[in-house]
C-alpha cells in the first residue's frame, strides 16, 4: 500500500526512487518532503498554480474533442513535481548519446547488415518489408542525396537489479518522429515555479535547463544550409489529426527565427501535388523541398497505397530525409536485438573500444525469436517466466508491447511458425517506483505510484563521409502510473516530467 501505510522513511525512500540498499548517493535534502506530499490544502493550491503556469508557458495540446482546431486547447499532462533521477545514471545517458548517434548512422549505411538483421522479419512483417523494399529500390537506383540528418531519441529506464544496484537500461531508440522535444523545452520553467510557490527554493534551483527544440532545430538548420537553396523549404510531414501540434511548433519557430521557411503537409498533400523534376528535386505545391522531416509514417495505419508511392518518391528525391529509409530501418526492434549480439558493436566501432563499452553497458537482455535452436530456447524461456520479459513487435508509437500472460497467448500460437520472427524478446526492466501527482484534464488529482522513462535526444548531420554535427540535443522525462505496462504521453498514459538529479 502507499503512502498512508508507509513509514516516514519509506515514503522518503520511495519518493526519491532510492532506498538504503541501492548503491547510489542519496540527497541530503529531499526534493519533495512528506510534509508537502501530505499537505492537502497546499497540494490543491499547487494544482491550480501548476495548470495555470503550464498554460502560461505553452505546455499545450489540442483536445481529443477538437483535434483539428486550436480554438480550444488544454495543458499537456504533466507531473506536479519533478521526479528523482540519480545523477550518475543521467550523466551516463548523456555521455553515450553521441555514440548512439554514430551507431545509428553507421547501421543505416550498412546494407549487408540491415539485410542480415531483417531477413527473417521482412518475410512475415509486411510493414517492415515494404520499408525494406523502398530501401532496396533507392540503393539500386543510386542515392540522390549525400546529406544525412538524424534526430533521434534513446529511451531508458532505471533497472533495480537483484543485487540491489540500479543501472541504466535502454528500452529502445527512436529514429523517426521522436516527439516532445518542443514541450519538454518548456517544462523546466513550470516545475521551477511550482517548487518556488511550495517554498522549495533549493530544489527549485536543481531543475535542469533543457531546450531540445533548439537542439533539434540546429540539426535541421545545418542540413537546410548544406542543401544550398534559400528558397527551399523544410517540410514537416504530419498526421491528419494533430493533437500534439504545439510540440512541433516550438521546433518550427526555432527555424523561422533563423529565417528558414517551414511548411506542414500530409501524405495526402504529397500524393496530390508532389513531383520530382529531372534533377530529382522534390516540389510540393510548386515549392522546392530541402528537407522532409517525418513526424508521421512510423505505423502501418499511416499508409495507404498512395502514401507508399509518396514515400518512395520522397526517398528517391534530392531532399534531405529525416530520417532516410536506412535510418528508419536502423531503429527497428529487430536491429536493436541484433546489435546486442556479441561482437556486433565491434563491427561498427573496430577502433573505439570505449564507445563499445559505453553502449553495451546500457543494453538489457535481448533475445531472437528466429527459427532454430536459439529461437526455440527463447520461446521456452518466455513461456516459463512471462513476467520477466517483454514481447516486442516491429512497431513504434507506444502501446504495442506485450506483457505477462498475453506473452504466453501470443507465443503459444506462433511458437512453431515463422510468424514469431515478427517479434523480439527483451528482459523486463524492474524500475524503482516513486510517488508523484499526475495532472490530466478532467481527472481528479491523487498521489500515485509512478514509473519514469528517460529519453535523450540526439542530432547529427553527415555529408558524404564527414560527420559535421554530432550532439546530445536535450532530454525528456515521462512518468506514468505503475498500473500501466505500456503507453506514452500521446496515448494518454504517460505525462511530461523533469528529472531532479539526486
Amino acid at each position: 500500500m502507499w503512502p498512508q501505510e508507509s513509514s516516514s522513511c519509506q515514503v522518503f525512500a520511495i519518493l526519491m526512487g532510492l532506498d538504503r540498499s541501492v548503491d547510489l548517493p542519496i540527497m541530503a535534502s529531499k526534493a519533495v518532503p512528506e510534509d508537502v506530499l501530505m499537505n492537502g490544502a497546499l497540494i490543491r493550491d499547487l494544482e491550480v498554480v501548476a495548470k495555470d503556469i503550464a498554460l502560461l508557458r505553452g505546455v499545450l495540446m489540442r483536445t481529443k474533442e477538437t483535434p483539428y482546431s486550436s480554438e480550444v486547447v488544454s495543458y499537456a499532462p504533466f507531473t506536479l513535481f519533478p521526479s528523482p533521477v540519480p545523477k550518475v545514471l543521467f550523466d551516463q545517458a548523456i555521455a553515450v548519446q553521441t555514440h548512439f548517434n554514430r551507431l545509428v548512422d553507421k547501421i543505416s549505411q550498412d546494407t549487408k547488415f540491415l539485410h542480415e538483421a531483417l531477413d527473417s522479419t521482412i518475410k512475415v512483417d509486411d510493414f517492415t518489408a515494404r520499408l525494406f523494399n523502398i530501401h532496396m529500390h533507392v540503393l539500386q537506383e543510386g542515392c540522390s542525396q549525400p546529406i544525412a540528418l538524424g534526430l533521434n531519441r534513446s529511451d531508458y529506464m532505471l533497472d533495480r537489479g537483484t543485487d540491489g544496484n540500479t543501472t541504466l537500461k535502454q528500452i529502445e531508440i527512436n529514429t523517426i518522429a521522436a516527439s516532445f522535444g518542443g514541450l519538454s523545452s518548456q517544462t523546466p520553467a513550470v516545475h521551477r515555479h511550482i517548487l518556488k510557490v511550495a517554498g522549495r527554493l533549493e530544489e527549485q534551483k536543481k531543475v535542469l535547463d533543457n531546450n531540445p527544440a533548439a537542439g533539434l532545430a540546429k540539426g535541421l538548420a545545418m542540413a537546410w544550409e548544406l542543401y544550398g537553396s534559400e528558397r527551399a523549404v523544410v517540410m514537416f510531414l504530419v498526421e491528419d489529426e494533430q493533437i500534439n501540434i504545439y510540440d512541433h511548433r516550438y521546433v518550427e519557430n526555432e527555424l523561422w527565427n533563423r529565417n528558414i521557411p517551414v511548411i506542414r503537409r500530409r501524405f495526402e498533400d504529397v500524393c496530390k501535388t508532389g513531383l520530382l523534376d529531372q534533377d530529382k528535386r522534390l516540389f510540393i505545391d510548386g515549392q522546392e523541398v530541402a528537407i522532409v522531416y517525418f513526424r508521421n509514417g512510423y505505423m502501418p495505419q499511416n499508409y495507404t497505397e498512395q502514401s507508399w508511392e509518396a514515400r518512395l518518391m520522397m526517398e528517391r528525391s534530392l531532399a534531405v530525409k529525416c530520417p532516410d529509409i536506412g535510418t528508419h530501418l536502423a531503429g527497428t526492434k529487430k536491429v536493436q536485438q541484433e546489435v546486442a549480439r556479441p561482437g556486433v558493436l565491434e563491427r561498427f566501432f573496430p577502433d573505439d573500444p570505449e564507445a563499445v563499452a559505453q553502449i553495451r553497458a546500457t543494453f538489457a537482455g535481448l533475445y531472437t525469436l528466429d527459427m532454430g535452436e536459439e529461437g526455440d530456447k527463447t520461446v521456452a524461456m518466455a513461456l516459463a517466466n512471462p513476467d520477466q520479459f517483454v514481447l516486442k513487435p516491429q512497431r513504434e508509437g507506444g502501446g504495442n508491447n506485450i506483457y505477462g500472460a498475453e506473452i504466453c497467448q501470443v507465443l503459444s500460437g506462433v511458437k512453431g511458425s515463422s510468424e514469431r520472427t515478427a517479434y523480439i524478446l527483451m528482459d523486463k526492466v524492474q524500475p524503482q517506483p516513486v510517488l508523484n501527482y499526475l495532472l490530466r484534464r478532467d481527472c481528479p488529482l491523487k498521489l500515485s505510484t509512478c514509473l519514469s522513462e528517460l529519453g535523450i535526444f540526439g542530432a547529427y548531420v553527415r555529408k558524404g563521409t564527414n560527420m559535421l554535427l554530432n550532439e546530445c540535443a536535450g532530454h525528456l522525462l515521462r512518468t506514468k502510473s505503475a498500473e500501466y505496462s505500456d503507453g506514452g504521453v500521446a496515448a494518454g498514459v504517460a505525462v511530461l516530467d523533469n528529472p531532479l538529479l539526486v
